[in-house]
């Protein structure tokens, strides 16, 4: 039989044995108590628990051999039902059939776009929920100690956040298969503080967000540059630190390189100073219990990478970042203020007319002409958006000096090029196909289409053609094609530069939108 007296069962701390017991019914009995004298005998075990002490006091438990086993089969069936009802983290994404992502407000995480919700991070969440067969909840969070909370917490299944996997976070968090490497950079403004290098950093003023890789990596540097001093702020995310560098309210600050890659556009005067650092990988972060939602996570990962779609997002939102050139950057924001709303009109009335992103056209216009409605080139292209005499005609363009008729010939011309391509290019791929066919031609777009099927690869997608395309260049490709040799790497280069170009149209015009509103509202105070 089993008697207890007294206080609750602790856990042992130390004992010793003698006798016959089995040694794993002991090792269950330490959990029970007994840390001061443990005797086994042949048929039962005696185990005094608590402090002997002048009034005696302590706790005598004995318990026969039939008894303990019993016992401990009771306690190992009861541990085995508990750990079947607590609830697996997947199983109640499935039943709730809701996946809880949180993520930042940014342009490289979430953002409302022209289309709508919008962003790397936001599309890929999407895509999981969509595989999973759930609703999308997302939650804004803007700062990474309150990214950081919600998963700890579990008040969320999965941070979508472009989070740095390291050393640190991994001892409290898991991660899904890494999407993305980054580098962290120095980042000051030009003309503004210039440290070369990491002992440079003890002259500099230097925030970072709280809770950020940024403040792991130097925290390892100080070890070996204790004189290194540096700001943290709990309420600003890396993107407000690198504006407030570009506003010169902060000499420098540290981003992800592909954070810098993105703003630099908007911010032309940002300038990165150095790397600090190797390369890291980013990767979703869930809460510590839910490996079987890690694991789904990994085999679609492993799925998306198979089947190009990963690689397709990754050219949605990075693959117009070119080399960085601040002098065209610059010049395009100073135009975007002072050229483009002569012409702003003209490109919303082109675009309504034949279904195109008037900040498309836009970008494509100053491609093409810098916004100049007189500009020629030597083989005797002109206008704002640089129409060939024939094509000019052939749009029943009168005047190609005429900016709203140039404007509306070329819209009409790219449309065009949009209808003659294959229906299953969709989306995206269909406008940077049809830009392609608008600088090289249709004809030599279609070669192109038949050697990237040639080589293996996916004709509908802009990945695989932009890098087929510039084979049209050697002869031992294009001497097979119908329309022969084509200098291929020029619309690969000019749907970029046009991609980037409506990026920092859109960001300019968003801001310039937001500074207004802002001054409204000072105004009714």
């Amino acid at each position: 039989m089993l008697s207890v007296h007294g206080s609750p069962l602790r856990q042992a701390q130390d004992f010793t044995t003698n006798g016959g017991i089995n040694q794993s019914f002991l090792k269950q009995i330490k959990h029970w108590g007994c840390n001061r004298e443990l005797v086994a005998q042949k048929n039962d075990v005696r185990c005094f628990r608590g402090r002997k002490n002048k009034f005696n006091t302590g706790v005598i438990l004995i318990l026969k051999h039939t008894v303990v086993q019993k016992i401990v089969l009771l306690f190992m069936l009861l541990g085995l039902l508990l750990s079947c009802s607590s609830p697996d983290r997947l199983d109640t994404v499935l039943q709730k059939k809701i996946l809880t992502v949180v993520t930042r407000n940014a342009p490289t995480t979430w953002y409302e776009g022209r289309e709508g919700d919008a962003g790397f991070e936001y599309e890929l969440a999407k895509k999981f929920a969509t595989y999973l067969g759930v609703e999308l909840n997302l939650i804004p969070e803007e700062s990474v100690s309150g990214i950081l909370n919600m998963i700890q917490q579990g008040r969320a299944d999965i941070a979508a956040a472009g989070l740095t996997r390291t050393a640190e976070r991994e001892n409290g968090f898991l991660f899904g298969a890494a999407y993305q490497e980054v580098t962290q950079q120095v980042v000051c403004r030009r003309g503004g503080a210039r440290p070369k290098k990491i002992a440079d950093l003890a002259e500099v003023e230097l925030m970072v967000p709280a809770n950020s890789s940024y403040v792991e990596r130097l925290k390892s540097i100080k070890g070996t540059y204790p004189e290194i001093q540096w700001r943290e702020s709990a309420n600003l995310n890396t993107e407000n630190l690198l504006e407030m560098v570009w506003k010169k309210e902060l000499a420098c600050t540290i981003a992800d390189s592909n954070i810098v890659a993105i703003n630099r556009r908007y911010f032309p005067e940002l300038s990165v100073r150095f790397d600090l650092g190797e390369p890291q990988s980013l990767a979703w972060m869930l809460p510590a219990d839910a490996d079987s939602l890690r694991d789904k996570v990994k085999v679609w990962h492993q799925i998306i990478n198979k089947n190009g779609e990963l690689a397709a997002l990754k050219e949605k939102y990075y693959g117009f970042i070119d080399v960085f050139d601040y002098v065209d950057t610059r010049a395009l924001t100073r135009r975007i203020k002072r050229v483009l709303p002569k012409y702003r009109l003209m490109f919303e009335e082109a675009g309504k007319k034949y279904n195109l992103d008037w900040t498309l056209l836009a970008a494509q216009s100053y491609q093409e002409s810098h916004w100049n409605p007189r500009a020629k080139s030597p083989t005797g292209v002109r206008g704002i958006m640089m129409l060939t005499l024939t094509t000019a005609k052939e749009m029943g363009i009168k005047s190609r000096l005429n900016a709203k008729e140039n404007i509306m010939g070329g819209a009409k011309y790219l449309s065009s090029m949009q209808k003659r391509l294959p229906e299953s290019i969709v989306g995206h791929d269909r406008e940077w196909m049809a830009l392609a066919a608008y600088n090289i031609g249709l004809g030599h777009l279609r070669d192109a289409f038949v050697l990237t099927e040639r080589l293996g690869k996916n004709s509908d997608l802009w990945t695989d053609v932009r890098e087929v395309l510039p084979l049209l260049g050697q002869k031992k490709y294009y001497r097979s094609l119908k329309h022969g040799y084509a200098r291929g790497w020029e619309p690969v280069r000019y749907v970029k530069r046009i991609r980037d170009y409506q990026d920092i149209i859109v960001q300019n015009l968003e801001r310039q939108k937001m500074a207004g509103a802002n001054a409204d509202k000072a105004a009714r105070k």
